[in-house]
């Protein structure tokens, strides 16, 4: 994510050699992508109410002021760690949807196992949860959401489905539309069970994220493809 320095930074003293000078501008840089990590961490903790900004701040190991130069509010920092984490990476997964060459059977093993890879298994797994939990609370802020994640999420999926379809792989009467969420679903328990200390599982039963998301999409591609011959 590119962030801009902040207008106002002094310059170097014509005395400061280059070492610190260097020092000095990597830690300026740096900044940005530590204030996102330290709000992440927090948010995924606490919470985004009981989050302030100055425990973000602290976290960093930056003052308070620094922190709003890069973001005005609280509610900006939020949204510049969700674009880090999840949105800013449509893009990358909208052209890897273009240059899959692989089935569409396969694409869905695919998407599940990378969403895994790159969201479920990492902090970022943490950020449905916060919506989940606060979404009602914080509109505008869900709103975001809904418009950054939930429809380009959504909207990706879709397409996979539809090329199924569209090349006689899937049932021709898929409703395309609501089996998404059968794509979705799956995600979102791990999310609950990860985050929520298993509370939607037995205790005496660990869940074992790859085993689930093998038997999840055994289950979903058994449930998509067409029995009917090909012409």
């Amino acid at each position: 994510m590119s962030l801009s320095k902040p207008i106002g930074e002094r310059s170097e003293r014509p005395g400061d050699d280059a070492g610190s000078a260097g020092k000095r501008e990597r830690r300026k840089e740096a900044r940005p992508g530590e204030l996102l990590d330290a709000a992440l961490d927090l948010f995924v903790e606490k919470g985004f109410a009981a989050t302030r900004s100055e425990e973000v701040a602290a976290r960093a190991g930056v003052s308070k002021g620094t922190l709003f130069l890069y973001f005005p509010s609280k509610e900006e920092l939020f949204k510049a760690v969700v674009r880090e984490n999840i949105s800013g990476r449509f893009d990358e997964w909208n052209q890897e949807f273009e240059e899959y060459q692989g089935t569409s059977a396969e694409m869905v093993r695919y998407c599940i196992q990378v969403w895994w890879d790159r969201i479920g298994a990492t902090r970022a797994s943490g950020i449905t949860k916060l919506m989940m939990s606060e979404a009602r609370n914080f509109p505008e802020l869900a709103a975001f959401y809904q418009q950054e994640v939930i429809r380009p999420g959504t909207q990706l999926i879709r397409r996979i489905l539809q090329r199924g379809v569209e090349s006689g792989e899937f049932r021709p009467n898929l409703d395309v539309d609501y089996s998404v969420y059968s794509v979705i679903a799956p995600m979102i328990f791990l999310i609950m069970a990860k985050h929520s200390l298993g509370a939607c599982v037995p205790e005496d039963f660990a869940v074992d994220p790859q085993r689930y998301l093998q038997a999840q999409a055994d289950m979903l591609v058994a449930g998509l493809c067409n029995r009917e011959p090909l012409p």
